[in-house]
């Protein structure tokens, strides 16, 4: 049986990137990691550490770790993309979009590193275990503008399918527009229609090849 990791790696999986999984510590504690297969170390220049899938499993389940973000979620200080409705979103402007482009950046690296054939064209494992997080910074990174305050825009929900989620748009161009921004970073998408409401959605689905 695998024994569990110390306190000290515990402490070290939890504040890792909450996007890419980046790793900080000493070389003995991190080579400690990979030995658990808890973490690689990425074969480029400058060789960081990074979590594993189930290294990522282990940091969401240490206490204080953030979790998936409800549209009312307050700012925690920790990165989270804008899903829409949030009750108190992060201030727009340059130090936003350069946060948001740099995560996208991570995204795109942790694809690349963690998809058997190094592809970054679709969606990771990380990305599967958190659709919402994931489908919403395809769409902020891309420049659509998120629903809240007196603005209306797009809306990421989850759904009780698996492996999908619902966005939600204020009118047909947004709807088309976010679906071609998730195509474009590999998900597959579908419109429906609301049978109650008669409002039109997307659902969309992380592509797996």
């Amino acid at each position: 049986m695998t024994r569990p990791p110390t306190a000290a790696q515990r402490r070290l999986i939890e504040t890792a990137d909450p996007v890419t999984g980046r790793l900080h510590g000493t070389e003995h504690q991190l080579t400690a990691l990979v030995r658990r297969g808890l973490a690689f170390r990425h074969p480029r220049p400058p060789h960081d550490h990074f979590l594993t899938p189930a290294g990522h499993r282990i940091r969401e389940a240490v206490p204080g770790a953030p979790a998936e973000p409800a549209p009312d979620t307050p700012d925690t200080g920790v990165f989270a993309a804008r899903v829409g409705g949030e009750e108190k979103p992060p201030g727009p402007g340059p130090a936003r979009r350069r946060e948001v482009h740099g995560a996208w950046q991570g995204l795109l690296e942790l694809r690349r590193m963690t998809n058997p054939d190094g592809a970054a064209d679709r969606p990771c494992g990380w990305e599967r275990a958190h659709l919402v997080r994931a489908a919403a910074l395809a769409l902020e990174a891309a420049g659509h503008r998120p629903a809240g305050g007196d603005a209306d825009g797009y809306r990421v929900r989850a759904t009780p399918q698996p492996e999908a989620v619902a966005v939600h748009a204020p009118d047909a161009e947004t709807l088309t527009a976010c679906a071609a921004t998730l195509e474009r970073a590999g998900w597959q998408v579908g419109e429906y229609t609301e049978p109650r409401t008669r409002a039109r959605y997307l659902l969309a689905s992380p592509r797996r090849v």
